[in-house]
């Protein structure tokens, strides 16, 4: 793992935003954490988070615990609720390799993010720009590279549902998704 400097402080490349402080919780110095996904199982368990505010440095999570929809944490260094509500507005970030291991055939969205995406007549659709929850089921937003020979006809984006009718198979190694879906869907 490759690490970058900052201010002289060692920060891994592959942190992953999270979440953000929404705030502070309660009068020990816990903090109230806005998750970005609706599993928080990464700021459940990892025990050293990133955060940004005032400037970019690593934090030991002492305890943390679901509440609602958000995370609250205790965190070292944090003795307070002024010092608590001093890091609102503050990024999360977790190193990748701190994330829950995942069972075959399931995958963390921002594993996602950058594959190619084909469909079944081995056209080429673009790549995965993100990743957007409709409630019923994720979604794939493919970003689409403008057609040579249709410019007339460009699309900019595809929304494909990541659901097993769809999407047939991921090679994250590969770094492709097979779809069956039309360019003109």
């Amino acid at each position: 793992m490759s690490i970058q400097k900052q201010s002289g402080v060692l920060i891994p490349e592959d942190l992953v935003l999270v979440g953000y402080v929404a705030g502070a919780y309660g009068l020990k110095g816990w903090v109230r954490v806005r998750p970005y996904s609706a599993d928080a199982d990464a700021l459940l368990t990892a025990r050293n988070w990133w955060l940004d505010k005032p400037e970019m440095r690593d934090v030991s999570m002492m305890q943390s615990k679901t509440h609602g929809g958000d995370v609250v944490a205790q965190l070292m260094g944090v003795a307070d609720r002024d010092a608590a509500e001093a890091l609102k507005g503050a990024t999360v970030q977790i190193s990748r390799s701190h994330f829950p291991a995942l069972p075959d055939n399931e995958f963390y969205w921002v594993d996602l993010i950058g594959l190619a995406v084909e469909n079944l007549q081995g056209e080429q659709l673009g790549t995965v720009a993100d990743m957007m929850d409709n409630g019923a089921h994720p979604i794939l937003r493919v970003d689409v590279a403008p057609q040579a020979d249709a410019p007339e006809k460009a699309v900019s984006e595809l929304l494909i549902p990541f659901v097993d009718q769809f999407v047939l198979s991921v090679d994250r190694s590969a770094g492709k998704i097979k779809v069956d879906w039309g360019r003109d869907y």
